[in-house]
């Protein structure tokens, strides 16, 4: 992921002030992060795009909700620190976490080889790809080869979009025409795209591509493309491997099943040791 000084700088001067605290927490316990591993002593300030219901979304009332809201709160509470939310878009937080502008990656990132060398991953759920239309589409997909030639929405900078051109790459390669992709910033402006008549179809993940469907607003056709482990994501090892803990704890006080089963997120196959996942990046 690329993104220009120039643009991050205005991208994030932007959303500064888009910090969402949770009320100020009774001081019962120490802090398990000490404050040279922080970038606020006493907060665990977390980047999060909330559009992607049911796993972060705003609602009527203009609050943070969803599992990865809910779950952030949980691993802060466990290390006795405040939680703070940055709201952001997906592209610029990979360069915001590495430039120390917060401590953690919270939208459910997708793990990868190549980002867990960037970053310190801590896969906790699973997730794959729906492909959906609008309800009375005429178009019939039965499998992705379905889109070759058509015009499909897709959020930018994230997992789904380049999976998506792999496949279109293959699709390509044996000779059907290619995907027009049209990127967004957000899974609710592509979806007003498909409404508005500019795309034939869209990509997103599974359960917001669920939460779509259930208000009426698209048809799946597929899902469950290249299911993956998603991760919380810490710039400081000393953090991760602290938040690894609380995953734990999480797991063993039965407060992960029961957030897991109120959002119908997938669990991570393998809940009996939450854990780093790759080698991070290289000290310095």
């Amino acid at each position: 992921m690329q993104i220009s000084q120039l643009a991050y700088g205005v991208f994030y001067g932007l959303l500064a002030g888009a910090a969402f605290c949770a009320p100020a927490m009774a001081q019962t316990c120490s802090p398990k992060v000490s404050a040279d591993h922080l970038v606020a002593p006493g907060k665990l300030q977390m980047s999060i795009n909330p559009t992607l219901p049911p796993q972060q979304f705003v609602d009527e009332k203009g609050e943070l909700q969803g599992l990865n809201v809910e779950l952030g709160r949980a691993i802060a509470r466990k290390l006795c620190l405040e939680p703070v939310f940055i709201r952001m878009d997906m592209p610029p937080m990979i360069p915001a976490l590495q430039a120390a502008r917060f401590d953690m990656i919270n939208t459910g990132m997708f793990w990868t080889e190549e980002r867990s060398k960037l970053m310190f991953m801590i896969p906790y759920g699973q997730q794959a790809m729906s492909i959906y239309t609008l309800p009375a589409s005429t178009l019939k997909i039965t499998k992705f080869d379905d889109l070759a030639g058509r015009v499909v929405g897709i959020e930018t900078g994230t997992y789904q979009e380049r999976k998506s051109r792999e496949y279109n790459a293959d699709m390509v390669a044996r000779g059907l025409k290619a995907i027009d992709f049209r990127t967004f910033a957000t899974a609710s402006e592509t979806t007003a795209a498909l409404r508005a008549g500019q795309l034939e179809a869209g990509i997103n993940i599974d359960e917001t591509a669920t939460v779509f469907a259930e208000r009426g607003i698209v048809k799946v056709w597929l899902n469950g493309i290249n299911g993956t482990d998603i991760t919380v994501t810490y710039r400081d090892r000393t953090t991760a491997l602290a938040a690894a803990a609380a995953l734990n704890e999480l797991k063993a006080d039965g407060t992960y099943d029961k957030l897991f089963d109120k959002f119908k997120m997938t669990r991570l196959k393998d809940t009996t040791n939450f854990a780093i996942r790759g080698p991070g990046p290289a000290p310095k």
